[in-house]
């Protein structure tokens, strides 16, 4: 495990790498491919890593070119029907487009189900409704926590289209944080502490660096699984 410092808005702070998460190289694609030796997510301290590794992954190439172009082609003649918006109801996203969805092709649906067997128990209830959250290139996600009257203990993400920087932050001690690398094609799980106790946030473009490189933001689509509070 590797010891670095980074610089978090402007504070310089130790970071620690996570052994079993990986960086990356640029590729053909648009995306970023992990490198074995290099990781996906620092934090502020070796102990909080330790805490939160079971509570906080990323899975590189999740889904293929061919399994994202099937989510496209479901999702794009909706979303083009919205405009992009620039103020969230309690403010929490700047230039998204969003909307929900339950009936799904058979592509998609087995994506899906690939998520839910990864993400969550066996037998847990999960959200009916899958979000679906459009960022524009210039769009971003400010810190929040998701209310916890509507989900529960667990989130699951698939990224869609660009890479993109997602930073927690301990709600009561903002010293404690942890920046996850999301490339293209992969899936996010946030579980408990990780879920209830930190912020979460996706970073402007011009914010969108880790470990020193820049990770270019480009208009990105979430596909998001919840299960139910219980």
């Amino acid at each position: 495990m590797k010891l670095l410092l980074t610089v978090l808005k402007g504070i310089h702070k130790p970071a620690v790498y996570v052994s079993h998460q990986r960086c990356l190289s640029s590729c053909a694609s648009g995306g970023l491919l992990p490198h074995s030796d290099e990781p996906l997510i620092v934090g502020s301290s070796r102990e909080l890593v330790q805490r939160l590794g079971s509570q906080v992954e990323v899975r590189t190439a999740f889904i293929t070119e061919e399994e994202e172009r099937a989510f496209l082609r479901e999702l794009e003649s909706g979303l083009k029907k919205k405009r992009y918006e620039f103020d969230h109801w309690d403010d929490a996203i700047h230039g998204y487009r969003e909307t929900e969805r339950v009936s799904w092709g058979a592509a998609c649906e087995e994506v899906l189900n690939r998520v839910r067997s990864a993400a969550f128990p066996e037998g847990s209830q999960l959200l009916g409704p899958v979000h679906i959250l459009d960022l524009d290139k210039t769009g971003y996600i400010k810190p929040h926590i998701d209310s916890v009257k509507f989900c529960g203990s667990t989130i699951a993400g698939l990224s869609l289209l660009s890479d993109s920087i997602m930073r927690l932050v301990k709600e009561d001690a903002t010293s404690e944080w942890l920046d996850l690398l999301l490339p293209r094609h992969s899936l996010y799980i946030l579980r408990n502490e990780a879920r209830y106790n930190f912020t979460h946030e996706i970073l402007k473009d011009e914010e969108s660096v880790f470990n020193g490189q820049k990770v270019p933001r480009r208009r990105r689509i979430s596909v998001i699984c919840r299960n139910l509070p219980g």
